[in-house]
């Protein structure tokens, strides 16, 4: 999943939701996502989280982070750094903010993390939205010093994709919080501020004059003698705007700004629902709870159970009993799908996967089907005041497939397929029962048994047992070994900062540079890369890629270079163990994953703003993290063979292990799809109803009726049920568009292909510096759909992708 909120801003004047369009990206698979935009809802020009799950416990001091910043860069900017970490952050007049402060003192400038508190939000919210609507009405009223002459590129355009920048940066940090650090302090702000950025982009894309002068510029866009990128920003923004309701009457633009402000608060209020579900349920367990447990899920839940017991200490949320019990299992996807996978008490699994799947309806306080309801007819009503029949019609405009009936093209193709597989995997299971296990299952093979006899199967197929391979994925060998394929691929070499701290001690800050284009010249700073690796009270489930500041060259005359500079952030939500973190394969390619959506914004090239990073068409922003996960595959084992090292011996995996996990790797397949794609076929089809009726609309009985029309295989439930489908309803970004990770996949296996048929195997210079320019760095400064004809010199062929699944 991928979030950014440099550009946040850059929507600030085109309100709405699509600032989620930086800052969601998920997997393949993906899990849950933060909720960035119901963070800042109205900002709309702005990245999304790009990613797959979501927050953090504050310490006893008045601070929501007691943090110091210190540091040093590399080569060119390493001693203005250094000396920065000596200096006093925020001289000036708003001191009393670190918000408002000048940041420049700072290593990178990043935000003064140790200073900032959430009653800061609020007021320096005020000054930056006040600066903001100073910028653009400078745009409006600017004339190019000449009455007669019709707005110009220069006084319109890269002025407003340079407007705000203030906004810009407290809106970043804000997102980030609220994903992260999102205590019950920090709830409160984000729920009082939700509605008021909503407010503030909907007064942004409104202001009388402004869309008038872009329309300008926009009509006269091929008679200017503006380049291409130029071209494309111009229309873009254009569209960004329109699809604001900029063009409709002052009536409707009333009417759309007070949905926009609804949707903001109940997108809120749907995320938060989700989160003290995941806060607070645990289940708890006594040693002999846990047989069949593997030792690393073991370490991981009595870690777990030392964290509930601390933040007990300070808070009255918690499961019943959490004091004394040694180990629990919480509702964090890193302990309960290992759960289901190895343990060996179904009453147990039954438990943990009832509240699994019933997140954001545990309580009746906390009911999400009824929020939901109500951001359906919200959006419907969107969609008609755009003149479109549905939701989904709306949505998909602005996409590569274009419409609705394409997107379900690819999706009924592959459920046919996925259910057939599925099918037979679950003949295997019932096999493996009745002829081996010599267990009775009262009612069949039912949901929470899939996992646990898949794995056993699996073993007597295969002879793989996934828990043999953890020890040779710690977290270290993980991410040295993503930091090594990104060097081999893209010339970039990472520097750990322990002496820049960031948001929160879990948090590691690194430098990342680039030869010089001139030979022997220092090395080039291209990226801050921050990683947040584990999972922790306040956290959001998930994981995701972020930015605290997004990569541009349209800067501010006078302007120091270093607001060039992107700074990414990965969060994953991994289980945290007392001496070596050891990772599941997912988790692995999960971490590959997310990095790659961090590549889409370290590698960004792009002149403008809103085109740069993750800023791009929601079909495509997962194409560059799906690709990146492929290297470390068996099926391209030179990665796994050079960094998969057990943690204590440091001795390489067997080959004979990395020969059974390619040979398994098919298995189990269609119960991966189908979980995925239900999801996909669901949120098309509820997106795509044209009446929801005049009472309340029933989220559940929809479900019931379409998984039962789809046929839904026996035994499987979808990855997300509504109630907790944070993709849908904490954002509008993934709403309607759930697929993109199927449509992304069909990309990715085509482009790995590339690499696959390359003189030089899957490190091919020459391909890996056309996915640089193609996939990596050109954000959305070209159409898609013709990057990916430059990089493989034809359109995609889904072959690729059903070879991959097995399901060709």
């Amino acid at each position: 999943m991928q979030f950014s909120s440099a550009a946040l801003l850059r929507a600030a004047s085109v309100g709405s939701t699509v600032f989620f369009a930086r800052a969601f990206a998920g997997r393949t698979t993906p899990r849950a996502v933060p909720s960035l935009s119901a963070a800042v809802p109205s900002l709309s020009g702005a990245r999304a989280a790009i990613g797959r799950r979501v927050f953090v416990a504050p310490s006893s001091s008045s601070s929501i982070l007691a943090m110091a910043a210190s540091g040093s860069s590399a080569s060119a900017v390493e001693e203005k750094s250094r000396s920065a970490a000596a200096t006093t952050p925020g001289e000036g007049k708003d001191d009393a903010n670190p918000l408002l402060s000048d940041w420049s003192s700072e290593p990178y400038h990043l935000p003064p993390f140790r200073l900032i508190e959430p009653s800061h939000f609020r007021p320096a919210f005020d000054v930056a939205m006040e600066r903001h609507m100073s910028d653009l009405k400078s745009i409006v009223e600017s004339n190019d010093d000449d009455e007669d002459s019709p707005p110009t590129f220069e006084s319109v355009i890269a002025a407003h994709d340079r407007a705000g920048s203030l906004l810009s940066k407290i809106s970043s940090v804000f997102g980030n919080y609220c994903s992260s650090l999102n205590t019950d302090e920090m709830k409160a702000v984000q729920s009082e501020m939700s509605p008021v950025l909503s407010r503030h982009g909907s007064a942004a894309v409104t202001l009388p004059g402004l869309f008038e002068r872009i329309d300008a510029v926009y009509r006269n866009r091929n008679d200017s003698g503006l380049d291409d990128e130029q071209i494309r920003l111009v229309e873009r923004v254009h569209l960004d705007f329109t699809r604001q309701g900029a063009d409709f009457t002052d009536e409707r633009k009333e009417e759309y700004a007070e949905i926009e402000a609804e949707l903001a608060a109940l997108q809120t209020s749907f995320m938060q629902n989700v989160m003290t579900d995941e806060e607070t349920w645990c289940m708890t367990l006594g040693e002999e709870d846990l047989v069949g447990c593997p030792d690393s899920l073991i370490e991981a839940s009595k870690s777990a159970a030392e964290d509930r017991r601390k933040k007990k200490k300070t808070t009255t949320t918690g499961g019943e009993g959490e004091e004394d019990a040694a180990y629990v299992i919480t509702l964090s996807r890193s302990l309960v799908e290992p759960f289901l996978t190895f343990s060996s008490r179904r009453d147990l699994r039954e438990t943990a996967w009832e509240a699994w799947t019933k997140r954001g309806e545990l309580h009746p306080e906390r009911d999400n089907l009824a929020i939901a309801a109500k951001i359906l007819k919200l959006r419907k009503r969107q969609a008609n005041l755009h003149g479109c029949a549905t939701f989904s019609e709306y949505q998909c405009k602005d996409t590569m497939a274009g419409t609705p009936e394409r997107v379900m093209e690819l999706l009924e193709d592959v459920w046919v397929r996925a259910k057939e597989a599925a099918d037979r995997e679950r003949e295997a299971l019932e096999k493996f029962v009745e002829e081996e296990s010599g267990d009775e299952l009262e009612g069949g093979i039912r949901p929470w048994d899939w996992r646990y006899y898949a794995e056993k199967v699996r073993v007597a197929r295969y002879s793989f047992d996934e828990s043999a391979l953890k020890p040779y994925l710690s977290l270290d060998a993980v991410s040295n070994a993503v930091m090594s394929v990104s060097n081999k691929l893209f010339g970039l070499t990472y520097v750990k900062r322990d002496d820049v701290e960031g948001y929160h001690p879990d948090v590691n800050v690194y430098e990342v540079t680039e030869k010089s284009a001139e030979d022997g010249g220092p090395d080039k700073l291209r990226a801050v890369f921050l990683t947040d690796n584990y999972a922790r009270p306040y956290k959001s489930s998930g994981a995701w890629m972020s930015e605290f500041r997004s990569q541009t060259r349209n800067l501010p005359d006078g302007a120091d270079g270093m607001e060039s500079i992107p700074v990414v952030v990965n969060n994953n939500n991994f289980a945290k163990a007392a001496d070596s973190t050891l990772l599941s394969f997912d988790d692995a390619k999960t971490l590959f994953h997310e990095c790659g959506h961090g590549h889409h914004g370290m590698l960004s090239d792009a002149t403008y703003s809103r085109l740069s990073s993750t800023s791009v068409l929601r079909d495509f922003v997962e194409l560059p993290s799906q690709l990146l996960e492929r290297w470390f595959d068996a099926d391209a084992p030179e990665v796994l063979k050079e960094h998969a090292r057990h943690y204590e011996t440091n001795e390489p995996v067997p080959d004979e292990l990395l020969a059974k996990l390619k040979n398994a790797r098919s298995f189990n397949q269609g119960f991966d799809t189908i979980e995925y794609t239900a999801c996909a076929l669901l949120d098309m089809a509820i997106h795509s109803l044209d009446d929801y009726g005049d009472d309340d609309f029933d989220i559940s009985a929809f479900e019931e009726r379409e998984l039962e029309r789809l046929g839904m295989p026996q035994g499987i439930v979808m990855r997300h049920r509504p109630a907790h489908f944070a993709h849908l309803f904490a954002s509008q970004y993934y709403a309607s568009c759930y697929y993109v990770y199927l449509w992304a996949e069909v990309l990715d296996a085509d482009a790995f292909g590339a690499f696959e048929e390359a003189p030089g195997g899957i490190f091919d210079p020459e391909v890996a510096s056309m996915a640089r320019r193609y996939i990596y760095g050109a954000g959305n400064t070209e159409a898609p759909d013709e990057l990916f004809r430059k990089f493989r010199g034809r359109d995609p062929d889904v072959r690729f992708m059903l070879e991959k699944k097995g399901l060709a």
